[in-house]
């Protein structure tokens, strides 16, 4: 499909008759695969694909370490921090510095263990004109569309949780601790970073960044369709 698109696209002016045609095999082959596999089971197939994304992607980052220890979404120190983190170093306080990235990785790990409930709602209300699209889309189109219906309610729902994590895991003792010892330092200019949002927005970064892995692997990874639903709707992209 994407093919005949993008003949369309770069195809010089024929003729209105080379045009057409070309335009009702492009029809056909959407109707085809809608005819010949349903649109149920796309949506069905996406709708899978998305759940595994979240189980077993989201899941991981609520371990202990889930941020921590993940370089693809580890929490590092706000960029207008770099230079507290440099100072604190210099300083011989590097203990400091690790200790409250750390803290700000265990706030987002407490804090993901909530967001599985939204996801669930907002894959359930995919519709099939949701999926095909999706379907025939980039290696992280479903990811992009949880993205776009998600984003909102889980910051709101992950703000509060990771105000309150963040007291949870002593993360607020240390931070206040190293903007303390920071802003004691003859000359520098002060600091008062907001962390709590700082924290929300990448532990949702971290959370698309997971899913995005799975869904790549699932479109990309037979190996990685480990149902017959999966199989037979991501089939459909195959030959595209």
């Amino acid at each position: 499909m994407k093919k005949l698109f993008l003949l369309l696209l770069v195809l010089p002016i024929a003729g209105n008759a080379q045009l057409k045609g070309l335009v009702k095999k492009a029809s056909e082959k959407v109707n085809a695969v809608t005819k010949n596999n349903g649109t149920v089971d796309i949506a069905a197939g996406l709708k899978e694909a998305l759940n595994k994304g979240v189980s077993e992607q989201v899941s991981k980052l609520t371990a202990v370490d889930g941020f921590y220890k993940n370089e693809a979404v580890k929490i590092l120190m706000p960029e207008e921090l770099q230079k507290v983190d440099k100072a604190l170093r210099k300083m011989g306080m590097g203990k400091l510095a690790d200790d409250g990235i750390k803290a700000l990785n265990r706030a987002a790990e407490d804090a993901v263990k909530e967001a599985t409930p939204i996801f669930v709602d907002a894959i359930k209300n995919m519709t099939v004109k949701d999926a095909k699209n999706i379907l025939m889309g980039s290696d992280n189109a479903a990811t992009t569309y949880l993205q776009g219906q998600t984003t909102t309610p889980l910051y709101a729902k992950f703000n509060p949780i990771v105000k309150q994590s963040i007291g949870k895991v002593g993360a607020d003792v240390i931070w206040e601790s190293i903007i303390k010892k920071y802003n004691a330092i003859p000359l520098v200019t002060k600091v008062n970073p907001d962390i709590n949002d700082y924290v929300t927005n990448k532990a949702l970064d971290g959370v698309f960044t997971m899913i995005t892995v799975e869904e790549k692997n699932i479109r990309n990874n037979l190996e990685s369709r480990t149902s017959d639903l999966l199989r037979k709707v991501f089939a459909m992209q195959d030959q595209n």
